[in-house]
C-alpha cells in the first residue's frame, strides 16, 4: 500500500503536534512536513510532494486562502482540506471556489479526520450533503447578480444530463444516489461530473456545486 502523503499548515505548534500525533499514527498515511505559515507552503510542497495538506485557514502572515489558491493553480497540485473552526463563514466559501476539496472543523473527532483525509486522497470531496446546504444558505446573497450572471453563462455550456447532474451535485447527492434519481448508471453519471469538470474549467464536485447555486440552478428545482 502506498502511503497518502500528507502536510500540516497550522500557525499554533500545539495543533500540529495534536494533528501529527493522531494523524501520523494511521497507517497509510505518512506526514511529509509541517508549516506555521501559509507562506511556507509552496517550497514545502516543491520539496515534499503532498498529496494532501491539511491547511489552517486563518494564520498571521500568509493566510490559509492565499495558500490555497496559489497551490490550486499548479499543475501539480495537492488536495487542500481547510481546517477551520467555523462551520460556513466567507474565508471557507472562498477557499472552496479556489479549488479546496472540503473542509473539517478543528473539534471534528480524530477518526474522521483521517477519514476526510482518506476521502480527499481517493478522489472524493469532504462535505456531506447536511455541510453543503449550510454553504448554500451562507453563500445566499454575496456575489450578487454579477455572480449570479457569469454563472448562467458558464452553465450555459451544459448539455441537459451534464446540467441534472449538476443539479444533484449541487443539492449534496453522492454519485449512487444521483445514478437512481436519473436512472442513470454510476459510470454515466461519473462520465458526466468528469465532463462538467472539464467543459467549465473547475476542479472538484464542490466548485460544481457552488457554480449550480451561483447560477440559480438549485432554486429552480425547487420551483414547484
Amino acid at each position: 500500500m502506498t502511503a497518502i502523503r500528507l502536510l500540516l499548515v497550522d500557525d499554533d505548534p500545539l495543533v500540529r503536534a495534536g494533528l501529527s500525533f493522531m494523524l501520523g499514527g494511521a497507517e497509510d498515511i505518512e506526514i511529509v512536513g509541517e508549516a506555521a505559515d501559509g507562506g511556507e507552503v509552496e517550497a514545502l510542497v516543491d520539496r515534499t510532494r503532498p498529496d494532501v495538506v491539511l491547511m489552517d485557514i486563518r494564520m498571521p502572515t500568509v493566510d490559509g486562502l492565499t495558500a490555497t489558491e496559489s497551490l490550486r493553480r499548479r499543475e501539480d497540485a495537492p488536495q487542500v482540506v481547510v481546517l477551520t473552526t467555523f462551520h460556513a463563514d466567507e474565508q471557507v466559501l472562498r477557499a472552496l471556489r479556489a479549488g479546496a476539496a472540503g473542509f473539517v472543523l478543528k473539534d471534528t473527532p480524530p477518526a474522521e479526520i483521517v477519514a476526510a483525509v482518506r476521502r480527499v486522497a481517493a478522489g472524493d470531496p469532504v462535505l456531506s450533503p447536511t455541510v453543503t446546504r449550510q454553504l448554500m444558505a451562507h453563500a445566499a446573497g454575496t456575489g450578487g447578480p454579477t455572480r449570479h450572471t457569469r454563472a448562467r453563462a458558464r452553465v450555459a455550456a451544459l448539455g441537459d444530463g451534464e446540467r441534472e447532474v449538476a443539479v444533484a451535485v449541487g443539492r449534496g447527492l453522492a454519485n449512487a444516489e444521483i445514478a437512481a434519481e436519473l436512472y442513470m448508471s454510476v459510470a454515466t453519471v461519473k462520465a458526466h461530473v468528469s465532463r462538467i469538470l472539464a467543459k467549465l474549467g473547475l476542479n472538484n464536485r464542490v466548485q460544481i456545486a457552488l457554480l449550480a447555486h451561483d447560477a440559480g440552478l438549485l432554486e429552480e428545482t425547487d420551483t414547484p
